[in-house]
């Protein structure tokens, strides 16, 4: 069960660098000492458990249904995360999520480093989000995604170009 959010921020660091691992289904299978921090949670209670248990309510669908679309095709993803703390806090950062392979070309994991989201891409990405979650909740993802499409198309780009948009705004252009 998820924990209620609350107004509580904890903060993440310039030198914060937060990584995870997790399998084909999204399950955690490791994460380093930063983001049991954050997250508030032990190894225990989430090794072997979703993802989507840190996931804040905050957050579009469709910037998930994105993200694993273009996992599954062999493609990273950037994405600006909010994600909710066993406490009832969050965090927001600027998530790479990557697909591992073996020697052999086989999957091997998911890979997902996080650091600091900027103040400047906070900005920015917090009133769309909220857009495109309000979008959602009367009409699906269907709904957000025509939200996304338009804010990318006004910083020259589209879906393709997700990645290098994400990294713009994060250095606060």
């Amino acid at each position: 069960m998820q924990p209620i959010p609350t107004d509580l921020e904890h903060e993440v660091r310039d030198i914060d660098i937060i990584v995870s691992k997790g399998n084909e289904a999204g399950d955690i299978t490791y994460a380093n000492p930063i983001f049991w921090k954050l997250s508030g949670y032990t190894q225990g209670e989430l090794l072997d458990k979703p993802h989507a248990i840190i996931r804040h309510p905050d957050m579009p669908s469709i910037i998930f249904k994105f993200l694993w679309d273009n996992l599954k095709a062999g493609k990273d993803v950037k994405a600006f995360v909010k994600n909710l703390s066993k406490d009832g806090g969050y965090y927001w950062v600027l998530a790479h999520v990557k697909v591992a392979t073996n020697p052999d070309g086989s999957f091997r994991n998911y890979v997902s480093t996080r650091r600091k989201m900027s103040p400047h891409a906070r900005e920015v990405i917090e009133p769309l989000y909220k857009r495109m979650r309000e979008a959602e909740q009367s009409g699906g993802m269907e709904a957000s995604l025509p939200i996304l499409e338009e804010f990318l198309k006004e910083r020259g780009g589209s879906l393709e170009n997700f990645n290098e948009i994400m990294e713009s705004i994060n250095k606060g252009h």
